[in-house]
């Protein structure tokens, strides 16, 4: 199996200064594994690599759509493992780097997505025309009949989860937690998780929130904003600006939200690596040192043969 180095964990933990390192070191280009790095104009808000950055190392799978396009977890995956290929015939390490676990669990692993993953407008829509002409409740209720496992994981009040499982399960015949088989690992790969103390986390990243609007987040979100429907402006630190934007939030109130919906986010990725994936955990905040026995195992892990 291709070797793929990978570096997950939430905003503010160090993964781009670590990546570009370690791209240095190893000859490695790096794929962002990040669902809203793929948008160009989106610099601010997403924390994308600097130019200054981008040019250290080479870098995939960023500013690859407009802010109007929809993106999924089956594209990515599709391109991902292409760059992947490429990278490998090149004689380069593959470096995928990021936060959206789905993204780098699907890219691991021989996760069939296709159309289960792909946006059904016309599903979707009549399962909300159900919810609102029946009622939420009664939604939930059919999707217990026929998925009984998920319909006991989601609350009937989150329409969108119940209209998910149900579209999962009429596009694919399974449930959308219960697959039918694990599936395999399709690269052999080295995996770090970079944390750090949770009140030290939730610091830096109230910090970066800040650095952000000095930068100009407002501005960039007022131009995400324009169309309110894409997928783009539902990203944190675009969203919470549509209240204020129509007159109806302070400035201060959004500021707030965002961070808040930053640090929540933040710690729904560290649980997700925790229990879906198995990073090598190291907080290169507080102690720095850990890097050199990271580049240790790295190499070990270079020199195993599959």
């Amino acid at each position: 199996m291709k070797k793929v180095l990978v570096i997950v964990g939430p905003t503010a933990v160090g993964k781009t200064a670590l990546s570009l390192e370690l791209a240095k070191h190893y000859h490695g280009e790096i794929i962002s594994g990040d669902s809203m790095q793929i948008y160009r104009q989106l610099d601010i808000g997403t924390a994308k690599a600097t130019k200054e950055e981008l040019a250290a190392a080479p870098h995939h799978l960023i500013d690859i759509r407009e802010m109007t396009e929809q993106y999924s977890v089956a594209m990515f995956q599709e391109m991902a493992r292409e760059k992947i290929a490429e990278i490998t015939g090149r004689g380069h390490l593959p470096i995928i780097v990021g936060g959206t676990g789905l993204y780098i669990q699907a890219l691991l692993y021989d996760y069939r997505l296709g159309a289960a993953e792909e946006v059904d407008d016309t599903l979707r829509n009549d399962y909300q025309a159900q919810a609102e002409e029946l009622g939420k409740e009664a939604l939930w209720q059919k999707l217990q009949q026929i998925d009984p496992a998920a319909a006991a994981k989601i609350h009937y009040n989150n329409v969108r989860k119940v209209i998910r499982a149900l579209e999962v399960f009429e596009t694919t015949g399974q449930s959308i937690i219960t697959p039918k088989e694990v599936p395999a690992a399709l690269y052999d790969y080295f995996m770090i998780g970079l944390t750090t103390d949770r009140g030290l986390l939730y610091q830096r990243i109230n910090q970066r929130v800040d650095q952000m609007m000095d930068m100009g987040l407002l501005e960039e979100a007022k131009n995400v904003l324009r169309d309110p429907d894409t997928q783009a402006a539902k990203g944190i630190g675009y969203k919470e600006f549509l209240p204020y934007i129509e007159g109806r939030q302070s400035l201060e109130e959004t500021i707030e939200q965002i961070k808040q919906n930053s640090r929540r986010y933040a710690k729904r990725q560290l649980t997700w690596f925790s229990n879906r994936l198995t990073p090598r955990w190291v907080d290169l905040v507080q102690e720095p040192n850990p890097q050199k026995q990271i580049m240790v195992e790295i190499d070990q892990w270079l020199e195993e043969k599959q």
